[in-house]
């Protein structure tokens, strides 16, 4: 990207949170802090201190398949942006006193997640919809099993798990790749071993109807989900056509008819949330007591039109003009075209340049969107999660009929 004066680098761990044990529920997220509290030769203070010399932006996620550790510098600086990431990455302490105060930073991180009601509701959705699965269970873990983890049990995790083979690193911006090749060869030297591969079948989705009521909350914040494809599925863009119809923007049938026509909720929208081997596609509301069955009943009419009535030429071409803006906008920072970068290789194991991306949007058709949604619009797989002052609220499941 030589109109830029940045480079986004990124480590990239195909583990997460869904390849944890359940009494380890939450390790990938505490040994991603660790990480960051210091290395044989540098304390987190030092991190710190040289990152904000060379003007770098550090961060890092943790998510149900990967961990991430990103640094963005000025293309000047990319040596010694190299050295701390490298340094810090390979080399971590894990150091007992810093174990003991992370443990606490990550527990009110838990609390404070506890007390956002949007995020709460789609972590009950989520924790039902894949029950006794490690999907189902938080990125964050628990009270009762982040209070567990001890010095032996984070390096038994990260000897397993950073390894050479589970490991992408990627980079976007003004750079030339040879030479930054060199650069991270000469610095980034990992274990060649494999670790443990985790071999399972596809989770199980259950279709189930969870009430919870919170007094404290002044609307009901409502999540309703199917199964959907895998990331690296072949219709997947059929998926993203069909998402965009139904929530993807403020032109989308759910915005136009719950906000607009009926000024029932302030935030409606659809989103995908793919993984290796399965997904799901949800919606989201945030609603009043009194008008909870009627949003549920506007959502699943819109899904009965995506699967009975033919999308209008018109709404499928604005559907895919908004689809490929949001693809090609998403791909001019150096730190999304570095995600980017190493989605496609972790899932894919190919590069899929912008045009090849815009012609497979452009390839989607009106009976590929109806077949789609009939394909997941199954009333018997339709899960809810309701959050809030119920009021005696009650779903029954002839009123999730689509």
């Amino acid at each position: 990207m030589e109109h830029l004066r940045s480079i986004a680098m990124g480590v990239w761990i195909k583990t997460g949170s869904r390849d944890e044990l359940p009494e380890l529920n939450g390790i990938s997220h505490f040994v991603e802090h660790m990480v960051f509290k210091g290395t044989h030769s540098r304390s987190a203070k030092h991190i710190a201190r040289e990152v904000d010399a060379i003007g770098g932006n550090l961060d890092a996620f943790t998510g149900k398949e990967t961990i991430c550790f990103t640094l963005k510098v000025l293309d000047e600086h990319v040596p010694t942006a190299l050295d701390i990431l490298s340094d810090l990455v390979l080399h971590p302490v894990f150091n007992q006193d810093d174990i003991l105060r992370e443990r606490g930073v990550i527990l009110e991180e838990i609390k404070m997640d506890e007390d956002n009601p949007d995020y709460l509701v789609h972590e009950i959705f989520t924790q039902n919809f894949w029950k006794d699965h490690p999907l189902g269970k938080p990125i964050l873990g628990t009270k009762e099993t982040v209070r567990r983890f001890e010095r032996e049990m984070l390096f038994d995790y990260y000897g397993r798990r950073f390894s050479a083979s589970k490991t992408v690193f990627s980079a976007a911006g003004n750079l030339e790749h040879d030479a930054f090749v060199d650069l991270v060869a000469q610095r980034f030297h990992l274990p060649s071993g494999g670790g443990d591969e985790i071999a399972e079948a596809p989770p199980r989705t259950v279709s189930k109807i969870v009430l919870r009521n919170k007094k404290a909350l002044e609307q009901v914040q409502l999540c309703l989900g199917v199964p959907s494809q895998p990331l690296a599925h072949d219709l997947r863009y059929v998926t993203m056509v069909l998402n965009t119809v139904l929530g993807g923007g403020m032109s989308s049938r759910l915005f136009q008819t719950v906000r607009e026509e009926r000024g029932l909720a302030y935030s409606i929208f659809s989103d995908l949330n793919p993984y290796r081997d399965t997904g799901s596609l949800c919606v989201y509301a945030g609603t009043s007591s009194a008008h909870c069955l009627e949003v549920i009943d506007l959502i699943m009419a819109e899904f009965r039109r995506l699967k009975t009535e033919p999308l209008p030429d018109e709404e499928l071409r604005r559907a895919q003009d908004q689809l490929k803006g949001n693809i090609i906008l998403s791909l001019e920072s150096s730190s999304s075209r570095m995600s980017n970068l190493a989605r496609q290789e972790i899932y894919f194991r190919h590069f899929f340049g912008i045009d090849e991306m815009m012609s497979k949007v452009e390839a989607v058709t009106v009976d590929q969107v109806m077949e789609m949604a009939n394909c997941l619009f199954d009333p018997e797989k339709v899960a809810v999660a309701l959050l809030g002052r119920l009021d005696g609220l009650k779903v029954s499941r002839n009123q999730l009929a689509c």
